[in-house]
């Protein structure tokens, strides 16, 4: 119902006004919404979400306005569906976008460099040249992953290091299997890597998994830091190994037997790994991040949701692909079972545990927190700098350059 969207405010899906914007903000709004993941602007309801409603005698002057609006300043052509709606006795005026599949979309007066506007939590960015870009293969359906890359010689790749991994799976990998894969295209008789390949070998900027231990709660004194720069399979090992090395194991007596259990389920801290780096932005000039602090895990990764998903479509199961072939190498290997199941593995995992995780989508990063179990001390034992935690905490959240460690 429009009324629970409402009540959950504005979002990379709503927008709401009080009244009717000016031309410019209703088009970049709507071109936005195109190229992102479709959306609802509603008008006649305030920031607070209080609903005001609009005149009705007015509804058809705003549907045509609207409508001709789109039309003269977007491009290329944008069908949106304009309706009234009656809420509690008051009537909105519903402008409803759909992704589009002629991206990327713009303003006509603008250009595509400058007029280009993507959404981004619940505001309208200006798209850089690297997301057109991108919006373009989007339109293709193409994902960078799996395009040639003709500075590198096939030759000067250790194949190896794939080959390896599949042994340790009991599978055959040769030349003809890279092939079939994608991993390897011939172009003009003389075979060459693909990005895929590139990436998944670490010989691509932006592979590295920078992994840290932090003191107290916020960033101002490591206790250890490690940074993995070689293939990708390496990177996760030695990750989910660092992750090992600084959480706590609770014990529990099972008949004769001693369990012992990492705090977090390290196959939910698994999944997450995975899913960076299967899905991150290899474009971004930034790397994931794995950050333990004492009281949660963060692990953060360089681009916002695939194909505008929403973070409640991510929590439901839906899985949209980023990079088409290098997440095909990894569900060969077994990394990945079904596309989608990831999460209810974490949730089930996380459940079974009790232990609290959420996902969060800011700017052009993607970052899944873990809640870390509380460990129970009496006030004696409290040291200075763990006692304004909660304060400590506030900062850490709010302080810019978070995502960088």
């Amino acid at each position: 119902m429009i009324l629970d969207e409402i009540r959950k405010g504005e979002n990379k899906k709503l927008e709401l006004k009080e009244k009717i914007p000016s031309n410019e903000a209703i088009a970049k709004t709507v071109v936005a919404f195109s190229n992102t993941s479709g959306g609802k602007l509603i008008i006649g309801v305030k920031d607070n979400k209080e609903i005001i409603g609009i005149e009705e005698d007015k509804i058809f002057e705003y549907e045509e306005k609207i409508s001709s609006i789109i039309n003269d300043l977007c491009y290329p052509t944008i069908l949106p569906e304009i309706y009234a709606q009656n809420i509690e006795g008051k009537v909105v005026l519903v402008i409803e976008i759909f992704r589009g599949s002629l991206l990327p979309y713009y303003l006509k007066s603008k250009g595509k460099l400058k007029g280009t506007y993507v959404r981004i939590g619940s505001t309208n960015r200006v798209a850089d040249e690297e997301m057109i870009v991108e919006l373009q293969r989007k339109r293709f359906n193409k994902s960078f992953d799996e395009e040639i890359n003709f500075e590198t010689d096939i030759k000067d790749i250790d194949l190896n290091i794939i080959y390896d991994e599949f042994k340790k799976i009991g599978k055959k990998c040769d030349y003809d299997k890279l092939r079939n894969l994608k991993l390897i295209k011939k172009v003009n008789g003389k075979d060459l890597p693909t990005n895929a390949l590139l990436i998944a070998l670490g010989k691509f900027d932006n592979t590295m998994i920078k992994c840290a231990r932090f003191k107290g709660v916020t960033k101002e004194i490591f206790i250890d830091k490690k940074e993995f720069n070689k293939s990708l399979f390496y990177n996760l090992e030695n990750s989910i190994k660092f992750l090992q090395n600084h959480l706590n194991l609770n014990a529990e007596v099972k008949g004769l037997q001693l369990k012992e259990d990492l705090e977090i389920p390290i196959l939910a801290l698994r999944e997450v790994l995975i899913n960076a780096v299967i899905h991150r932005n290899y474009l971004r000039n930034s790397d994931i991040k794995v950050a333990i602090y004492d009281d949660i895990v963060e692990i953060v990764s360089p681009g916002g949701f695939p194909n505008g998903l929403t973070i409640e479509e991510v929590m439901n199961g839906r899985s949209e692909i980023r990079n088409k072939i290098l997440a095909n190498l990894f569900r060969e290997l077994k990394y990945v079972e079904t596309w989608g199941s990831g999460i209810e593995k974490i949730k089930k995992l996380c459940r079974e545990k009790n232990i609290k995780f959420e996902i969060k989508e800011s700017g052009n990063f993607v970052s899944v927190i873990f809640y870390r179990p509380k460990i129970k001390r009496s006030k004696k034992t409290l040291s200075s700098s763990e006692k304004p935690a909660k304060n400590q905490r506030k900062n850490r959240f709010n302080k810019p350059g978070r995502n960088s460690l």
